[in-house]
């Protein structure tokens, strides 16, 4: 008897995880722009210590023991037929084909600055950005950050920290930055951020310019709306949040006024049975927290109950967001929880016993060196 086949379309963070989890359970096929896992993670890390980064989130789909059963097709969703259950893809080589499916996950993500693009790229395409984003940013004397997220924090500390000479500033429109995190969280990163001589400017809301996606590290004077002079720097990194559904090769019919895919609480997609939507891609909430919060295991677990008749469960994202900020540091890792405590890995822990054990055996079932 044949065995099921789900598709996964899109194979970042969890789409990737999705396929891992429902690799023993059905032929599973994943789509991808990339020829391996490039994650959105940790852009403080990734523009200051590429090659850290890359060894840690950037990780041929190969090497991944429980995708050794799974078809990785590296191309572009370029639309899908609900009622014949098939996608249509442009791969890598130009040429369009179809891939059937009894259960369609949708985890495209969304589209947000340079470093979480829809971009079909090859390894050397990905190389290119990885060294010229650093090169920027390490050639300039002064850097400006713009954003009050977990993505522009992360991204002033590193750089900070990394090179002790250059003049950093954080502007951010709020009376404090991380705003989705619990309020305990801000004071400890205010002063990383002192500490780390960056120059916090409050209340600072950029205005960006018309046609500007936020998809370049620029040089250009930065204007505010809420009545500041200019500021100027010789790079200026804009991490405003301003995120883009990777959806236009689906319905109109499933998406929100907004362009995300619209699931119930079971992540399953309203009036089309057997079609899941997970990540960032996915309305869920006003975090879109299935992204960040192991909603993976409970999709894949609901793909299954689905497969058999079964009752599916419902997902409970939390209120706000939990994890690092600023990621791995020289000193070990702060993870703070969505109650705001903050718990500490020190640093002789975070290689073999938080990325080797916890995260590639425990969380990606394997992964080979």
């Amino acid at each position: 008897m044949s065995r099921p086949r789900v598709l996964v379309a899109g194979l970042g963070d969890t789409g990737l995880l999705t396929a891992i989890h429902l690799s023993r359970d059905a032929d599973v096929v994943g789509v991808s722009a990339k020829p391996a896992h490039v994650s959105g993670q940790e852009l403080g890390i990734r523009l200051t210590r590429p090659d850290d980064w890359s060894r840690d989130y950037r990780i041929a789909y190969d090497r991944y023991r429980r995708l050794d059963d799974v078809r990785v097709v590296h191309g572009s969703l370029t639309g899908v037929d609900l009622d014949a259950r098939e996608v249509r893809v442009l791969d890598a080589d130009g040429a369009e084909q179809t891939e059937p499916y009894d259960v369609l996950v949708i985890s495209t993500g969304v589209t947000n600055g340079f470093w979480r693009r829809a971009d079909l790229l090859s390894s050397e395409q990905i190389d290119d950005a990885l060294r010229s984003e650093h090169e920027r940013i390490a050639s300039a004397a002064s850097v400006i950050v713009i954003g009050g997220g977990a993505a522009a924090v992360s991204s002033a500390v590193n750089i900070a920290r990394t090179w002790p000479d250059k003049q950093v500033d954080l502007y951010f429109p709020g009376d404090h930055a991380l705003p989705r995190h619990h309020p305990r969280v801000w004071p400890a990163h205010r002063a990383h951020l002192e500490n780390s001589g960056v120059g916090l400017h409050p209340g600072h809301r950029a205005v960006v310019p018309d046609g500007f996606d936020c998809d370049a590290i620029t040089n250009d004077p930065v204007a505010f709306s809420t009545g500041q002079e200019p500021a100027t720097a010789d790079a200026v990194l804009w991490t405003v949040g301003r995120v883009w559904p990777n959806t236009g090769w689906l319905p109109a019919e499933l998406l929100t006024d907004e362009g995300f895919v619209r699931v119930d609480p079971d992540l399953t997609v309203p009036g089309h049975p057997g079609v899941f939507a997970i990540g960032d891609v996915a309305a869920t909430d006003p975090l879109r927290a299935s992204a960040r919060n192991r909603a993976d295991k409970l999709l894949a677990r609901n793909v299954r109950a689905h497969l058999a008749g079964k009752p599916l469960r419902v997902y409970s994202p939390p209120k706000t967001r939990w994890g690092s900020v600023v990621g791995i540091q020289p000193d070990g890792l702060t993870v703070f929880t969505a109650s705001g405590r903050s718990m500490r890995f020190p640093a002789w822990s975070t290689r073999v016993v938080l990325m080797d054990w916890i995260t590639r055996r425990g969380i990606y079932k394997g992964v080979r060196s």
